[in-house]
């Protein structure tokens, strides 16, 4: 170290090298538009859990931009066997992620698509279809299951939603009733 602070070597280099500045202004707003319009149809997997007491894996994904969350659910192993999570299995090989590295799989990119009535649907060569003969699902089923993960996702919320909501029927009853 020479004494001096960071910004004096910081203008020492810009004066060598003719720039009033650190970064080429053209260079920043190419980064930048690259980086907001990159990977606009891209999940990156941000978690895995385990939940229902080991029961069911869960892999939460979202946007490289934030945005929601999306859940992908599949059976997990009970007893100690890979039969019984066929699906998960299936799903980590065509990511290409062993399941014996699967912190591997947080940051992992699968191409996806967003559309308006059903969220995001991973590319189909990504997750395997199901085996339990629900290949032809009709609209209302999915949005069944859809509704279920989101209540999964949110129960504390629905919880308080629920308790306020009975407590403003007793008072509209209690009214009514004394009034």
């Amino acid at each position: 170290m020479d004494g001096r602070s960071d910004e004096e070597q910081l203008d020492e280099r810009r004066r060598a090298t003719g720039s009033s500045t650190a970064v080429d202004p053209e260079l920043k707003r190419r980064l930048e538009e690259a980086y907001l319009n990159d990977e606009e149809d891209v999940l990156v997997v941000t978690a895995v859990k385990s939940v229902d007491d080991g029961a069911t894996v869960v892999v939460e994904m979202q946007p490289p931009h934030g945005e929601t969350t999306h859940a992908v659910r599949f059976d997990g192993p009970e007893h100690g066997s890979l039969d019984e999570c066929e699906r998960l299995v299936r799903f980590l090989q065509s990511v290409g992620v062993s399941p014996l590295e699967l912190d591997d799989l947080v940051g992992t990119r699968i191409p996806a698509t967003f559309d308006a009535d059903a969220g995001w649907r991973i590319d189909e060569s990504y997750l395997p279809p199901s085996d339990d003969g629900t290949e032809g699902v009709s609209r209302l089923a999915t949005v069944g299951r859809g509704s279920i993960d989101w209540v999964r996702s949110y129960r504390d919320w629905v919880l308080v939603v629920v308790i306020v909501g009975v407590e403003l029927l007793l008072v509209v009853v209690l009214i009514l009733l004394f009034a």
